[in-house]
């Protein structure tokens, strides 16, 4: 495997976060600018009247895009990264390089769509996009971008060709991003990738274009998003939505005629189709998630294991799984000695497989689920069975669940019976996927409303916030304590489901999800507490208090005033604009009310 360098063509321009940084330098040493690039480009775009600077309008959706090529002497290759200023280290890249092909054994012919997820090289300059942060904000937890991690969607082609010595053309058009927007990015690559392979590097520059061209990803907004001639309309969902629903049925119904393609969904993938070999063990498959679990999908090609994968992830929602998971992993990943080593216990992680060197590197995991061909939507394989691990030797071992695991929960049959009435009568597997993600949500509900009802109960009453102290903690969390409430507010309040969820909950306590979940949980209630006590100094007259009180104690309070008001913009907290409002315009009273030297210094602090 090697690196070659850029062979793009097009004009580079600075990146944006270079921009912010690097000005100073830049005027110095103007030569830093790509070649081929003038310093007139970045304002000179069109549609620039958003504000932005040449590339903001695709680094909010993209942070690359790579060919992948093979070659003879160098092996797998990043051909092409685009645009041109984007930066990768090497290890990056490298990572790129093994995950955008299928292992040789998954003989994939013809076009293959996978994802994969790899770990961003430690050191890396944080991006300085607060506005994307603004919307981060917005979105449901789970689909919150995750600083550490970049997405890579694939689209991979391999036909013979009797004009190369390999005999086959192999390639791969990848798009890097932070954005867990599985099925949006699938359908940008099946509308660009057929005829990049036909029209190469110009074709690309045009394409990336047109996406820096599209409106921010703004959650709740119905978005168009024009590309190669085709017009795809999506909305991204917002955390103020009711989970399980979605907004498209009402988008639909306006008659676009220009509107090539209607997203129904940007991040979810097909449920039942992924299900399907192991449906009759969802519910289980769905504690081994929950509880953070070391889990490994074995699959025939990168497709299966990282549709698996993501489709595992997706039935705890709207819970986010917080702990790794890999759609596709294989023996070059950089983390491939850390997840596979015999020294220490497996860690909380997902890992999607293909080949057959797992099957004795990861024996000694506790759960591994082995599929084969997904059959396309209103076949249904035969279904695997629940077996014991040592009866897995290689990666054609028969389909199957290899666990010891014993689930809490008693299996719901009516979802069962369910789901095979749908298979004979030959129901769409999309309406299937409905069905199963509703029960999915609900059984996740089911379990996370008496957690919610007990942390709500840890918030101190509003009586207690007083303008002139910090404001109050927040009570611990109590094991014992919320176990204790579970008898009369349980799961069984909205649940049929039987079976021993205590155990259930004791185990999720300890696991990274409840980690993840509980931290969450208590910085949104802190920020709420933070909040409620701004709109208690807002109601008390400020300016009388000042009068009682000496001016190094007004000083202090202007201070302290201007700091919280940096702080709920810095943090986002959940404050009303006319609270906010509210608050300048005492601190405007306060320093007016000040000799005019102190006035002087606050109103400098102020601009600073």
């Amino acid at each position: 495997m090697a690196l070659r360098g850029l062979a793009g063509s097009g004009p580079g321009s600075r990146g944006p976060l270079d921009e912010a940084v690097a000005a100073d330098k830049e005027r110095e040493a103007p030569a830093v600018v790509v070649a081929g690039a003038t310093p007139e480009d970045d304002e000179e775009d069109e549609g620039r009247s958003r504000g932005l600077l040449r590339w903001d309008g695709f680094s909010a959706w993209l942070h690359c895009v790579c060919v992948v090529g093979f070659d003879l002497e160098l092996g797998q290759a990043v051909e092409v990264i685009y645009p041109q200023h984007s930066k990768l280290t090497d290890k990056e890249k490298t990572n790129i390089c093994y995950l955008s092909f299928p292992d040789s054994n998954s003989g994939c012919l013809g076009d293959t769509q996978f994802c994969f997820r790899f770990r961003q090289s430690s050191g890396r300059r944080v991006s300085l996009h607060c506005l994307l942060d603004q919307f981060d904000k917005d979105l449901p937890v789970y689909l919150k971008k995750d600083p550490a991690y970049f997405y890579g969607y694939v689209y991979f082609r391999q036909v013979r060709d009797k004009t190369l010595k390999r005999g086959y053309f192999q390639k791969s058009l990848v798009l890097i991003s932070k954005l867990p927007y599985i099925h949006f990015f699938h359908t940008v690559l099946k509308q660009i990738a057929p005829e990049y392979f036909e029209k190469n590097e110009p074709y690309l520059e045009a394409a990336c274009n047109d996406v820096d061209r599209w409106p921010a990803p703004v959650p709740g907004k119905t978005l168009y998003l024009p590309i190669m001639g085709v017009v795809m309309k999506v909305r991204i969902p917002t955390c103020h939505d009711k989970p399980g629903t979605t907004q498209i049925v009402q988008l639909t119904q306006q008659g676009d005629a220009h509107i090539s393609v209607i997203l129904p969904t940007v991040h979810e993938v097909d449920l039942f189709r992924c299900f399907c070999p192991v449906f009759l063990h969802s519910q289980m498959l769905w504690e081994l998630v929950l509880l953070g679990e070391p889990l490994v999908v074995m699959a025939p090609s990168p497709s299966e294991s990282s549709e698996t994968v993501l489709a595992l992830v997706n039935c705890i929602s709207p819970l986010k799984y917080f702990s790794d998971f890999r759609p596709y992993f294989t023996i070059h990943d950089s983390e491939f000695r850390e997840y596979t080593t015999r020294t220490q216990a497996p860690p909380s992680v997902i890992l999607g497989v293909t080949n057959p060197f797992f099957a004795k590197t990861l024996q000694h995991w506790p759960h591994i689920i082995r599929i084969g061909d997904l059959k396309p939507a209103g076949e249904i394989p035969k279904q695997v069975k629940v077996k014991k691990l040592k009866n897995l030797k290689t990666l054609d071992s028969k389909p199957g669940v290899y666990t010891s695991y014993k689930p809490y929960l008693n299996r719901d049959e009516d979802i069962i019976k369910q789901l095979q009435k749908g298979v004979q009568q030959k129901r769409p597997s999309e309406a299937q996927s409905v069905i199963l993600r509703r029960y999915f949500l609900e059984l996740t509900q089911s379990f996370i409303i008496p957690l919610e009802r007990y942390v709500a109960s840890l918030m101190p009453l509003q009586k207690s916030i007083s303008p002139w102290k910090s404001p109050p903690q927040l009570r611990q969390f109590l094991p014992e304590e919320f176990m204790k409430t579970l008898e009369k507010t349980g799961p069984q309040l909205t649940s049929r489901i039987k079976g021993d969820w205590i155990g259930l909950y004791r185990h999720f306590l300890k696991s990274p999800n409840f980690d993840g979940w509980f931290k969450t949980r208590r910085k949104e209630m802190t920020q709420k507490l933070e909040a409620l006590h701004l709109e208690a100094l807002c109601e008390e007259d400020l300016l009388l208090w000042t009068q009682r009180h000496t001016e190094v104690e007004t000083v202090d309070l202007v201070l302290k005033l201007k700091n919280k008001l940096l702080q709920a913009d810095r943090e986002h907290l959940p404050v009303k604009p006319d609270t906010m409002e509210k608050l300048r315009t005492h601190i405007d009273a306060i320093i007016l009310a000040l000799p005019e030297d102190l006035q002087g210094i606050l109103l400098k602090t102020s601009m600073t």
